[in-house]
Formats: C-alpha cells, structure tokens, sequence
C-alpha cells in the first residue's frame, strides 16, 4: 500500500470515529430525552373518594396535555407513605404532589388552624367563598418559607361524628375516646365536651374502632362509607360541625425546577381535576350518605336546633383558644363567609 492510500486509510478511519461518537451521543441524547419525568402523587385514602378521583384526573390531563415528557403515577390508600409523613417525603423529593387534609400543615403554619374550628362555617357554601377570597387564597402561599407551595383547595365536605352509642347532646362524648388528626385544634375540641382525643393516622382507623380501641371519630360521608367505618360504628351524627377539606401542595423546588411553559401546563391540568373533584365530592355527599342509610347498619341521628346549639355553645370556646396564633382578622373574614 502506498503512504497516500495508509494517509488516506487513516484520514478516513479518523473520520469515520468521529462520525460514529457523534451518532452514539445523538442516540444517548435521545434516549434520555425519551424517557418521561415521572411525577408521584401520594395520598391516604381510596380511590373512589373525590381526592382519589381528582389524583386520577390529574395524571390523565397532564400525559394528555404532555405525551411522553411527563409520566403521573398515583399512589392511594397510604401504598408510599401515611398521612404522618408524607409532607417530609415531598420535601425531600420522594414524591411531588400530596393533598394532605388542611389540618396536617399545623407543623408548617399555625393559620390554616382556621379550617379545624368547630362550626365556624355553615355549609360547604362558606368554605368555598373563603377558600376563594383573598384571604383564602393568601393561606395558599402561607408555608412557603418552608418549603411548600399550596396549588389548590379540593373539598370532601363537612364532618360527622360517629361513635359506639349515640352522640346526641355534649354530655354524650364525655369519657369516650376519639382519634383525630394530629391538630391541636381537634384536641380542644373533644376536650371542650370532656371527649377523650386519640391522634392516629388515618390508615389505622378502621381497625381501632373494630377492636374498640376507640369509641369514635369524626370524618366525611364520603370517607366513612369508603372505608367503611360505618360497619364498625352502630352511631352516626349528622353534625357538620367542621370542615374536611384538602390541599394539593408540591415542594418549592420541584415546582421551580419545572420550566416555565411545563409549569403552566401542570397547574392548568391541576386546576381543572380540583375542580372535577369538588364536583365528584358535592355529588357524593347525598349519595353516601343515603349508602349508609341503607346499608342499615349505622343509625343515624339529626340533630334538633337545640341540640345543635348545645353543641355550639360547648366547642365555640375553642375559637378564642386559638384566636391568638390563626388571626382575629382570618377568623372575622372566615365568618363572614356565612353570609
């Protein structure tokens, strides 16, 4: 072989390395660029539940909207993490969206305090003009310097208590064991009838009121028919005496790391399965509701006026308890939503 046709050999062969690393990296580059951001939405309670409901929705507009870059898996029924610790797995990236009930921020800010009093608000009516007034919508970014960014409210409706025997006036609840969420708030306000308050996550319920390791509870239609505590609770008060709403949250990082055009998309997507959600969760109430009743293994018991108002006239101290750390003002603007 002559040294112009080995030069031109080498030239070539040089060439051809070249063009094949550009190749492997273009190839690499899309292979990387294939493979879907995975987002991981965690919540604790089922998948027919309006939150459960809402979470689906979520990850059907988000890889409607974004095919291939961005992959929602949901996670229900506390399968990654309970409602104790799924806001530290969020900060720290183990997941990217919870909707934790409004009571579990009581760690990261003591205003949405406000949503745990006893009859503070009339109907879901009122918790939705406060939740979109500009007070409400203010708590949304109240957590921030923690780390959290509140994305939207999602209802589940007003609470109910239930119980072993019958709940009819204050005097009813007195020695009975009841779990609550970890709040201060619903501490106070068993303690206020001399009710005994138990904090357990949410996951255990069913089976501490199975053993009779409590007396009762306080929760949604929707929750008690879902997870079926009306099988285990021979009482039901029609009280709706509180809120039981949730918080669609994600970390300030992850939210930042998004770009800007992505973001946007996201929070569309979100907005519309909130709304959808708080559809699901009105319609359900009645609906529940009249499950259980004919399921007729729960009796349920309506409150006469004067038997509410004893009600009232026993938790309403919780109101100035706390009125200090929630904000006299937040309190005033969350009762004028009765109007």
């Amino acid at each position: 072989m002559s040294i112009s046709n080995t030069f031109f050999t080498r030239h070539s062969l040089k060439q051809l390395l070249k063009l094949t690393s550009v190749v492997t990296l273009l190839s690499a580059s899309l292979s990387v660029s294939a493979t879907p951001v995975e987002i991981k939405f965690s919540h604790v309670v089922a998948e027919n539940t309006p939150k459960g409901q809402m979470a689906l929705k979520f990850k059907a507009l988000v890889e409607e909207r974004l095919p291939g870059e961005y992959q929602v898996n949901v996670f229900p029924n506390s399968q990654l993490f309970g409602d104790n610790n799924e806001l530290s797995a969020l900060l720290l990236n183990d997941v990217q969206f919870v909707a934790p009930s409004l009571s579990k921020f009581e760690r990261y800010t003591k205003k949405l305090q406000i949503f745990d009093l006893p009859f503070l608000f009339q109907d879901m009516d009122a918790v939705n003009r406060f939740q979109q007034s500009e007070s409400g919508q203010k708590l949304l970014n109240s957590m921030k310097r923690k780390g959290l960014v509140g994305l939207g409210y999602l209802h589940n409706g007003m609470k109910q208590f239930s119980a072993s025997s019958p709940l009819i006036l204050p005097e009813d609840a007195s020695g009975k064991k009841f779990r609550i969420m970890a709040s201060d708030v619903l501490a106070a306000q068993f303690q206020a009838v001399n009710a005994i308050p138990v904090k357990k996550p949410f996951s255990e319920v069913f089976t501490l009121l199975q053993t009779r390791a409590i007396d009762g509870q306080e929760n949604t239609w929707s929750n008690i028919y879902s997870k079926k505590f009306f099988e285990v609770q021979s009482h039901i008060t029609e009280s709706n005496h509180g809120v039981l709403d949730y918080m669609v949250v994600t970390s300030d990082t992850f939210w930042k790391s998004l770009p800007g055009d992505k973001r946007k998309v996201i929070k569309a997507a979100l907005d519309e399965a909130v709304a959808y959600g708080n559809e699901i969760a009105a319609a359900k109430v009645d609906k529940d509701k009249q499950a259980i009743i004919d399921s007729k293994r729960s009796e349920i018991t309506y409150l006469t006026p004067e038997q509410r108002a004893a009600w009232v006239s026993a938790m309403k101290p919780v109101w100035a308890q706390f009125e200090n750390k929630i904000g006299k003002d937040l309190i005033e603007a969350a009762v004028a939503s009765n109007k």
